[in-house]
């Protein structure tokens, strides 16, 4: 399991890296891991995508 720090060190760095899309990118991740049976990772990758949709804060209009 990923310490939590580390969980908002990944979102940050994706999120600089990729933008917006990261969080898609971390969601599609998560869903192939669930598709081998990777649970653990895929419970990451998914507390990773929840640390950028908290860190991109609410939709603005």
């Amino acid at each position: 399991m990923i310490p939590e720090t580390q969980i908002h060190i990944i979102a940050r760095q994706m999120l600089e890296k990729h933008g917006p899309q990261a969080i898609a990118e971390a969601a599609q991740l998560a869903v192939a891991c669930e598709g081998k049976g990777e649970t653990e990772e895929a419970r990451e990758w998914r507390h990773i995508e929840a640390a950028m949709k908290m860190m991109r804060g609410p939709h603005q209009s």
